[in-house]
């Protein structure tokens, strides 16, 4: 067998899921890698519309098998082909014999050659011995044509294409047991054959001068190393002469090093003292002055004196100062939402009031560069021993293979189009600095030195490497201020071929993961396919990297990766088109009408139909596309490209990206967004965009461990409600994790399940079935900080069902919380959780304080003016939004209109006919958590209980008196997402099922609905009755070798008895 067209490698359960529901027959089936068991596979097999999943696991000696139920012996099978054979035949144990298998999809062509998983050829089976009579050689051909006219080794493309004619007779002989690719040994031999003259000429200067220092040394001796292509004397002498090479260059200058020291303390040498320079200390901020409105046509002016740490008060044309507040009488900065230039300073007097003033800037961008100072003040006059808030830089450019201008000022100070950072605050350093590059056609030491010397000049700061990750051309570097060095730990890299068969480098993405004190981050550089048809590829370039990118903390490795880091930075060449006549993509860029353009933004449609980047934010776009431009200018597009193939059209598009993902309720503010305007190397446009962060610090309670009662806290559940897609039956449980926690906890079985719904599973755990966790510090302060990851995980497989992240901030107090957030899988949307929840925190550890960046708030016009401040200034209640602006607000409902057909009523929020969807939101609040709207209610069913003795609906109030309360916690906002659809039709298709039942919406407005009639259900956390159970049957038909599905199986049509096992 060549080749087996039911194994799909390491795709997903939901899309195997997928294909199976498409081919809509029982028996059909496929296998897939296992997620959960390395060399592993799952076999998933479709039997009356509910998919079954059963576990193939190698023993000690290599045989496969299918995991049983306890007591049935397994039968072992050398090869996975034989095995599937063996359970084509009935009365083998499964619910059905495998009958129909499922091919893996045919992937789609690109106009490059370039296919969506590979190099066109079939994947081999484990354990399939390859066949001769394949037509690999004609596509092999094919791909090397259209290589050679942009390869500038078109030579040596000669010799492989000659090989490409003979490579089958190595296939052979690797069939007989021979593992030596002599014809391959002799191409590389022959093309490599004017090497030897280049390296022979390199290899006698470095053994001339080695031979100076060190006589005695035989630069030739170093072993030669053995390898598949050692047949070919020549090919070995190449390799022996590189190895020596690498010895050389490698060790050279230790031994000039060592030799110079010999020779001082051979002739008592004294070395002359070479006083090293220090360091240009950071060029301190000039004082800076703001000319504002104070009331309605009175002006003066604001002088900020970073240094000093005081705002001082002019009155226009006086040149006394009117007054000076220093910092520590500044209790609160509010800004205005409704009026962007506007801005309230909350100062304190000596009678124990407050003073409010406000003050109107010329534009928005004075106002942020006035708050922007402020902060900084705040930050150095405050006596942390660790920061609390960091400013983080990201950039990205595709260089286009050119050397870069010799200034980079423009882009490494946020200047240009767009959101811009303003003149005064531009050449602030800052304290972390993330680029990245594609087409880099630099040395990887030569960028970054040319970088650091660029920042010197720029900030006089000599900028720490912390990691620098390349592939190819695609390269990311990140840089950090040297008093935040040793902050830096757990630094890891990793990089991901997305190119031609996932096998090279010229697309793909690098990444670089590290922890800040106790925040972790994650920066992910990328390449994706190019071209303007190619967004399914692209999407799949994104899946592929997601899926293989080693980053973070490894005992997390089971967790999607955008769930793995406080702070997730995705950036690079993401190579989205604009979906639009290039005519009238011009036409609206002239005009700059961006939101005509951004309406049909590739990217903005595939994250709108959940495809890419879920729950991911992105800065508002204000600057014009940055592809294609003409070189040495940034007035013209070029959106024609001559290639061998054809004319090519290449739309003007914001191909160059930058999004980011954070925990719920961090802080993470997004202070600058565009392009630069003067850098005309490439015709691509560098981008930048400036952040705000959030971190912690290694928390120090107050009272020592063991100076009295060790008081714990604790984190207690009362219920908790998953929805999965999926067509599975199988039991779950979840496991818990996170940092605060001593190790990782897990959950009984569920208590409740519920099919009824075809592609919807509906689990429910009550109280005694959830652990309660306890974390390893009680203190409010540090608990406030933390967070938990949720996976979701089948009883048998133990593979995740989808993942979830919560923050305990909100649920601090006496009285349970709701929460309710998206379930995630490898990068897909999988399902919804909800529940109730509360931490407890002992009576002398709920003290707190006010975070560096909760000083500033936000606050509508209408407000009054702000009260009367405790002793221990805190935002005003109400009225005023304390940042981080991703404080949640109880949920009331599903994250998925989709999921309300298990309330048995019709959703209030689907569009009406004619009615074009809500768009996504745009800030990490709506990504994070999702709400109801103010005063919407999805009504019972009359005969449904409430929500675990609770009113599903009813609004929640915060917690009386919680110093960690949000904000306006009553006012609700219903999630801008879409109902769950996908591409095509099938039985597996069970999102447009529920979509089907949800469009019985009046077309008369959202808020008309069509009454159901009541439908008797049993309610999700209630435990469920005594099932009433059948006879006894036989255990070939309810999956005697342990298939996931165990539950509530339908009764298998009658056939002969199978055999037991």
């Amino acid at each position: 067998m060549a080749a087996a067209r039911w194994y799909h490698r390491d795709i997903s359960q939901v899309v195997a899921e997928e294909l199976l529901g498409k081919a809509g027959r029982d028996g059909s089936f496929l296998v897939r890698d296992s997620e959960s068991v390395k060399g592993a596979y799952a076999l998933c097999l479709l039997f009356q519309r509910h998919v079954y999943t059963y576990r193939i696991l190698p023993d000690e000696e290599g045989l496969l098998s299918v995991q049983t139920i306890q007591g049935i012996q397994a039968k072992c099978f050398r090869t996975l082909p034989e095995l599937i054979g063996a359970y084509q035949h009935p009365n083998n144990g499964l619910v059905t014999p495998l009958l129909h298998a499922v091919p893996r999809p045919r992937p789609e062509e690109d106009s490059d050659g370039e296919d969506a998983r590979g190099w066109g050829h079939t994947v081999p089976c484990p354990g399939a011995v390859p066949s001769s009579r394949s037509p690999i050689p004609q596509q092999l051909h094919q791909r090397l044509q259209e290589q050679l006219h942009s390869s500038p080794a078109s030579d040596f493309m000669g010799f492989m294409a000659e090989y490409l004619t003979h490579h089958v007779q190595d296939l052979e002989a690797l069939c007989h047991g021979h593992p030596q690719l002599r014809h391959l040994s002799t191409a590389l031999a022959t093309a490599c054959r004017a090497l030897h003259s280049e390296i022979d000429f390199t290899l006698a200067g470095l053994e001339t001068l080695a031979r100076v220092f060190d006589p005695p040394v035989s630069p030739r001796s170093p072993a030669r190393e053995q390898g598949f292509l050692s047949s070919d004397p020549d090919l070995e002498l190449l390799l022996s002469k590189i190895s020596t090479v690498n010895h050389l260059l490698s060790s050279l200058e230790k031994k000039v090093l060592k030799s110079l020291q010999e020779t001082v303390t051979r002739h008592n040498l004294a070395l002359p003292s070479v006083a090293m320079s220090p360091l240009p200390a950071a060029r301190p901020l000039a004082v800076q002055n703001f000319e504002v409105k104070v009331g309605k046509s009175q002006r003066a002016g604001l002088v900020v004196d970073v240094e000093s740490g005081t705002v001082t008060v002019t009155k226009r044309g006086s040149g006394s100062p009117e007054e000076v507040i220093p910092q520590d009488k500044i209790l609160q900065l509010i800004k205005y939402q409704s009026v962007q230039s506007k801005v309230r300073l909350v100062c304190a007097r000596e009678n124990q009031k407050s003073l409010s003033r406000d003050f109107i800037f010329p534009n928005a961008r004075k106002r942020e560069a006035f708050c922007q100072l402020l902060q900084l003040m705040r930050i150095q006059h405050s006596n942390l021993d660790e920061p609390e808030i960091i400013s983080v830089y990201v950039g990205t450019w595709n260089m286009g293979s050119t050397p870069p201008p010799r200034s980079l000022a423009s882009w490494l100070t946020s200047r240009g189009l767009g959101r811009t950072q303003d003149e005064t605050t531009a050449c602030i350093p800052h304290d972390l600095y993330v680029i990245g590059t594609q087409e880099n056609s630099l040395g990887d030491r030569e960028w970054v030195e040319f970088l650091c010397a660029s920042l010197k000049s720029l900030m006089a700061i000599d900028y720490r490497v912390v990691a620098l990750q390349c592939l190819w051309s695609i390269k990311i570097v990140v840089l950090v201020k040297p008093e935040h060095q040793r902050r830096i730990s757990h630094v890891h890299t990793s990089s991901v071929k997305t190119g031609i068969a996932n096998t090279l480098g010229n697309k793909g993405a690098v990444g670089v993961s590290f922890l800040f004190n106790g925040t972790s981050f994650g920066f992910v550089n990328c390449h994706l396919a190019s071209g303007s048809e190619k967004t399914h590829r692209r999407n799949q370039n994104y899946s592929d990297i997601l899926h293989s990118l080693a980053l973070g903390d490894k005992r997390l490795g089971g967790f999607d990766l955008t769930l793995r880091f406080t702070h997730l930075f995705w950036f690079g060449d993401l190579n989205y088109r604009l979906d639009m006549d290039v005519q009238d993509i011009l036409t609206h860029i002239v005009k700059k009408e961006f939101q005509a353009l951004l309406a049909v933004d590739q990217l903005n449609l595939e994250r709108e139909k959940n495809k890419v980047f879920l729950r991911f934010s992105e800065g508002d776009i204000s600057f014009p596309p940055t592809y294609r431009y003409e070189r040495g200018t940034r007035d013209t597009y070029v959106w024609q490209k001559s290639k061998p193939t054809g004319m090519r059209i290449n739309v003007p598009s914001w191909c160059d990206r930058i999004l980011w993902k954070s925990h719920p309720e961090t802080h993470v503010v997004c202070n600058s967004y565009g392009c630069t305007d003067d850098i005309v190397t490439s015709d691509h446009s560098p981008v930048f965009a400036t952040f705000e962060v959030g971190v912690t610090s290694q928390f120090v309670p107050k009272e020592a461990p063991g100076s009295g009662p060790e008081a714990l806290a604790c984190i207690e559940w009362e219920s908790i409600e998953v929805i999965l897609k999926t067509s599975s039956r199988s039991k779950c449980y979840i496991e818990f994790h996170s940092y605060c926690l001593e190790d990782v906890q897990r959950s009984g079985e569920n208590t409740f399940q519920n099919c009824d719904i075809p592609g919807f599973l509906k689990l429910g755990w009550s109280s005694k079935h959830l652990p309660v966790l306890n974390p390893i510090l009680p203190d409010l302060e540090y608990l406030g900080d933390q967070h938990l990851l949720l996976s979701i995980k089948g009883v048998e497989s133990c593979e995740s069902y989808g993942e979830c992240c919560l923050a305990l901030r909100s649920a601090i107090g006496s009285a349970a919380q709701q929460f309710e957030t998206f379930l995630f899988h490898r990068g897909e949307e999988t399902g919804s959780v909800r529940g109730w929840m509360r931490v407890r925190v002992p009576r002398g550890r709920s003290g707190t304080r006010e975070r560096l960046y909760e000083w500033i708030s936000f606050e509508e016009e209408d407000a009054e003016p702000a009260a009367e401040p405790p002793a221990c200034p805190k935002p005003a209640p109400q009225r005023l939004r304390s940042r981080p602006r991703s404080l949640p607000e109880p949920a009331t409902g599903y994250t998925n209109p989709a999921y309300f057909i298990f309330e048995g009523v019709p959703n209030a929020w689907l569009p009406a006919p004619g009615e074009a969807p809500r768009q996504r939101g745009e800030s990490p609040a709506e990504g994070q958590r999702c709400r109801s709207p103010a005063g919407a209610r999805v009504p019972l069913s009359s005969q449904e209980e409430p929500w675990c003795g609770r009113p599903r609906c009813a609004p929640l109030s915060p917690s009386p008196g919680h110093p960690l309360s949000p904000p306006r916690a009553g006012h609700h906002k219903r999630p801008k997402s879409a109902v769950l659809t996908r591409d095509a039709l099938g039985l597996g298709d069970c999102s447009l099922y529920a979509a089907t039942h949800l469009s019985q919406v009046s077309p008369q407005g959202r808020g008309d609905r069509q009454e159901l009639p009541p439908r008797q259900t049993q309610h999700g956390l209630e435990p469920p009755p005594r099932p009433h159970r059948e006879a006894p049957r036989p255990l070939g038909k309810r999956g005697a070798l342990g298939a996931l599905d165990l539950e509530a199986q339908p009764a298998p049509p009658a056939d002969p008895q199978p055999a037991r096992m």
